[in-house]
């Protein structure tokens, strides 16, 4: 099939989905509407759909005509964030405080319209072709589930397909190794003794020790991990006291780390569990450590599989087609099944067009798209699909 020239005939179709799906935003694991509308146009499409009665979210089924043992799965995300819409657009949230500030529904459309394309070609794959609509991918535990409960078993290969606010919209980025960074969260909980704000030899003050603690945890960035592997340690809360002239008995502080590394990653617990108890403890005070890994990095370790990418890309949309992009210290929930399934990639579609304001990043109340980039979208999940069966079969495009 040609597939560019298809999703182009599918335009309408492609908009019409993402229209919907973005005036209906749901939050993570609320998704319930979400995953009823794209079921039934699945199975109108005549696919099967596998859903759950403990979950949302649905993985449909495309079993090629052709020989070739291989399965390869392509995700898109469906929920939506807590944020007010602003953007302007004629089909925006339904949802009062949800919207689609992420590009969810357009992963969504486009990976519906690479399920038609595909299921009208599936005489010409050579294998099968797994298609997730993942649930929760903000809540950045949404993809465990799918993998904890057995179903993504037997996957061979695996692309995951993220809208870009920093490429030009309707490019492609594959970028070899590290791509994301690992997001893993922690939460220090500081004791001491609370005493009047007049009388502090009496206290053991949690706010000067958090605040000790605060100041010493940046030397696991400094002293403790390797210059040459970026990481990140914030903190980004720090709740503590309720009166001025009052020494209090607890603070507590929560932040995030970033890496790229499995190295750098395993190292900052232990790290921090040290500076935390001996800090708190040179200041009087107890104090305990939870973290939390949510999220590992993305990385797209397998270059063979990244350039079947590139050849698709380019096969579609020509050379021009595809841009560089430099690593970035936010995190992704594909991370998860990328751990699962080693032969796996996560892409960039560019989506920034000045002229039709699709200006603003990701998480931003403003947030839109250039919507010509969905049908190439599509187009490129499903060429990536059919050309990655026919290698691994050793067919004629091998």
């Amino acid at each position: 099939m040609d597939y560019a020239k298809r999703a182009a005939e599918l335009k309408d179709t492609i908009l019409a989905d993402r229209h919907y799906l973005h005036a209906h935003a749901e939050l993570p694991f609320e998704e319930k509407e979400t995953t009823a509308y794209l079921v039934s146009e699945l199975e109108k499409i005549g696919i099967p759909v596998q859903r759950f009665d403990d979950y949302t979210g649905c993985i449909a089924t495309i079993k090629g005509g052709r020989p070739g043992g291989k399965t390869v799965l392509l995700r898109a995300d469906i929920d939506a964030l807590p944020i007010q819409e602003k953007s302007g657009v004629a089909c925006s949230s339904q949802n009062p405080g949800v919207m689609h500030a992420c590009g969810h529904d357009c992963h969504a459309s486009m990976l519906l319209g690479a399920a038609r394309m595909l299921w009208e070609s599936k005489d010409e794959l050579c294998g099968t072709v797994k298609l997730l609509f993942q649930a929760a991918e903000e809540a950045f535990i949404g993809s465990h589930y799918y993998v904890d409960k057995g179903y993504l078993e037997g996957i061979d290969a695996a692309m995951g397909m993220h809208v870009s606010a920093t490429a030009p919209s309707g490019t492609f980025a594959v970028r070899d190794g590290a791509l994301l960074a690992s997001c893993d969260n922690f939460k220090i909980t500081v004791h001491g003794v609370s005493a009047h704000g007049s009388a502090p030899q009496f206290s053991k003050d949690a706010i000067v020790a958090a605040s000790a603690i605060l100041l010493n945890l940046q030397t696991i960035v400094s002293r403790a991990n390797d210059p040459l592997n970026s990481l990140v340690v914030t903190v980004g809360t720090i709740k503590a006291g309720s009166q001025f002239n009052i020494i209090t008995d607890k603070a507590v502080m929560e932040g995030t780390v970033r890496c790229y590394t499995k190295e750098a990653r395993q190292m900052v617990e232990g790290v921090m569990r040290r500076i935390v108890e001996n800090t708190a403890a040179a200041n009087g005070c107890t104090a305990e450590v939870e973290y939390n890994y949510l999220e590992p990095s993305v990385r797209n370790d397998d270059l063979a599989l990244n350039e079947t990418a590139r050849e698709s890309f380019r096969t579609l949309y020509g050379e021009e087609v595809l841009v560089e992009t430099e690593k970035a210290t936010g995190s992704e929930d594909f991370s998860y099944i990328m751990e699962h399934i080693p032969c796996s990639l996560f892409v960039f579609i560019g989506c920034y067009d000045e002229a039709t304001g699709s200006v603003h990043a990701v998480h931003n109340e403003k947030f839109r798209i250039n919507e010509e980039i969905l049908p190439r979208g599509a187009a490129g999940y499903a060429r990536f699909a059919a050309d990655y069966l026919e290698k691994a079969a050793g067919g004629e495009n091998a």
